[in-house]
């Protein structure tokens, strides 16, 4: 038997043990403690003196992170979701009997202490505990203190031992929870209103990916997932909501790395009578504010790098980025046997058939987007590689659409809108017809999206917002798996030990 499974083994028997001698190893008549941060915050710059006079008693709960015990007397450390705070525990204040039952408490348990604050000889606010309970008893060891978790996988994995065993993980995601509700906040305090679309739709549609796909028994057909909600947001345009936002989980039954995750969040938001270059104006301003917030600054740091988000950004065309950027010359964009081999010089796949604009992109994806460190907007995407997007005016050929870029990788995506039904119809055909044996593109035309761009839909503009690559950002996380709490594994096979 391995040492893991000789202390689990001996922390259950202890268990027993207690249980057995009348206590309730997992009790639900417990009064509401006061939070760890509360008492830090209005008393933790007291002096000794100032806390003598203090006519208080305290009850505090949290799992005991720390434990030191002296024959007579204890100190532990508890921590909650706010904080860490020292607690006494002595024979002669607790009573023999309680002190005794106090000795069996182990690392990991959480407790309820109650007393008075003091400060200890070496300064520490401390309570010094009149009465301790058991909360709830802890049937496994945490990892040890200095060394925690240090499989990244483990950690992900079980990510409830890593909240309680790593600080800067708890504080992660607590910036990640201040983030959405700042998105929420500016775009709800914008005139926009929060909607919920269908998470199961009968086409795919919104974006070029592949899907999940389940069956409904009651219905007898099969439903996907989504990849994006845009079309359903978008008939909401054309059903009078002018302005409307959605915090939404997308499916895609793509590959898992550092930035992608197969159950992931967006933000999308449309809004009437704007255009993409509004929205390049309202990020600009979204993103420095919420850098303002939770990092104090527009000015961040990302992985070692200085990223400097206050307003404007640069913006440059997809075709200018390839040749300044990326080193095309400008007379091998339109080239394409030049461009087929550039690009199976570089090992990126191409079957030969693809539109002059895939390869523009997959160019791009290779050359230019590693590059793009500070915030960055890319417009005017190839008009047969955007098929929701307005054409541009003055060139037909592309379309008036922005990607974001920051630190090497796409942040957001966003376009005037397609509201002409008879374009938008083409397109969507088009793209059914060529789409031969890649199953990222939708297999059929949304024909009641098309109906709904009959009824008419406003001129209009929206956008995707990657609000995990966005917390990665604001957080200086690595990888996607930091800043999403239950990352999708590959199954774990726990064994229990008898």
């Amino acid at each position: 038997m391995s040492k893991e499974s000789q202390v689990i083994k001996q922390r259950r028997k202890k268990a027993l043990e207690m249980e057995e001698a009348g206590i309730n190893l997992f009790p639900n008549d417990i009064p509401r403690p006061q939070s760890i941060g509360s008492i830090l915050s209005e008393h933790g710059d007291k002096k000794a003196d100032q806390l003598e006079k203090l006519d208080e008693k305290f009850r505090i709960s949290g799992r005991v992170m720390g434990l030191r015990k002296f024959g007579k007397v204890s100190f532990c450390h508890l921590q909650d979701s706010t904080g860490r705070l020292q607690v006494y525990v002595a024979r002669d204040t607790l009573g023999a009997d309680n002190y005794k039952i106090f000795k069996k408490y182990d690392i990991g348990d959480i407790i309820m202490a109650e007393g008075p604050l003091f400060r200890t000889k070496t300064d520490e606010l401390t309570i010094m505990a009149e009465k301790v309970s058991l909360v709830t008893k802890s049937l496994q060891p945490l990892p040890e203190k200095y060394h925690g978790i240090t499989d990244k996988e483990l950690r992900y994995r079980h990510r409830y031992v890593d909240l309680v065993m790593n600080e800067d993980v708890r504080n992660t995601f607590m910036m990640r929870s201040r983030i959405i509700e700042l998105l929420r906040r500016y775009f709800i305090s914008e005139g926009f209103m929060e909607v919920e679309t269908p998470m199961m739709q009968p086409i795919v549609g919104g974006a070029t990916a592949k899907p999940f796909r389940t069956h409904h028994n009651a219905l007898a057909i099969d439903l996907f997932l989504r990849i994006a909600p845009e079309l359903y947001l978008k008939r909401l345009l054309v059903g009078g909501f002018e302005k409307v936002f959605e915090l939404n989980r997308n499916f895609r039954n793509e590959g898992i790395s550092i930035q992608h995750n197969p159950e992931f969040t967006m933000l999308e938001f449309y809004e009437a009578y704007a255009t993409y270059e509004d929205l390049m104006q309202r990020t600009e301003e979204l993103f420095a504010s919420i850098a303002q917030d939770v990092r104090g600054s527009t000015t961040i740091t990302y992985q070692g790098q200085e990223i400097d988000l206050a307003p404007p950004w640069k913006r440059m065309t997809l075709e200018e980025s390839l040749m300044e950027v990326g080193g095309v010359p400008a007379d091998e964009l339109r080239d394409r046997e030049a461009l087929m081999k550039r690009l199976g010089d570089a090992d990126i796949p191409i079957t030969g058939d693809e539109p002059l604009g895939k390869y523009w992109t997959k160019l791009f994806d290779h050359l230019v987007e590693p590059n793009l460190i500070q915030p960055t907007f890319i417009t005017r995407y190839p008009t047969d590689v955007s098929p929701l997007a307005r054409r541009n005016a003055e060139n037909p050929e592309v379309t008036d659409r922005f990607e974001l870029f920051i630190t090497g990788r796409e942040i957001a995506n966003a376009f005037s809108e397609l509201n002409d039904p008879r374009d938008q119809a083409a397109r969507f055909e088009e793209q059914v017809a060529n789409r031969g044996d890649d199953d990222e593109i939708p297999p059929e035309v949304d024909w009641d999206y098309i109906n709904a761009l009959e009824i008419g839909m406003p001129p209009a503009a929206g956008q995707g917002i990657g609000v995990d690559r966005l917390v990665m950002l604001m957080t200086d996380s690595p990888s996607i798996r930091d800043v999403i709490l239950f990352p999708q594994m590959r199954p774990e096979h726990i064994r229990r030990e008898k």
